[in-house]
């Protein structure tokens, strides 16, 4: 089992210590369901928080992932766990998709 929090305010910067030490108190909330990881992401506009529970790919599952395409860079978290992802994986560098490693 993992967990994630996460806040933002587009009319707002939430990047400061305060924000970033209530993000802190919100994921630390979800240790039970995270014990051996946390992680976090901020930025001006939005704060997100992941505690992990390692059971597959210990060095490569580290949440926040983060990802740059083109001139963008996009970040996520999410719980859960996709069993079938060599399969999905290999069917699309089959249809020409190519993968690089996360930032």
């Amino acid at each position: 089992m993992c967990g994630f929090v996460g806040f933002s305010n587009l009319k707002r910067d939430i990047s400061s210590c305060e924000d970033k030490n209530k993000l802190k108190i919100l994921t630390n909330s979800l240790v039970h369901r995270g014990p051996d990881e946390d992680g976090f992401y901020t930025s001006c506009h939005i704060n997100l928080g992941h505690r992990r529970l390692i059971i597959i790919d210990p060095e490569n599952g580290k949440q926040p992932m983060s990802c740059r395409y083109n001139e963008s860079t996009y970040t996520i978290v999410y719980n859960g766990q996709l069993y079938n992802a060599k399969d999905i994986r290999d069917k699309l560098i089959s249809l020409g998709y190519e993968f690089n490693r996360l930032l």
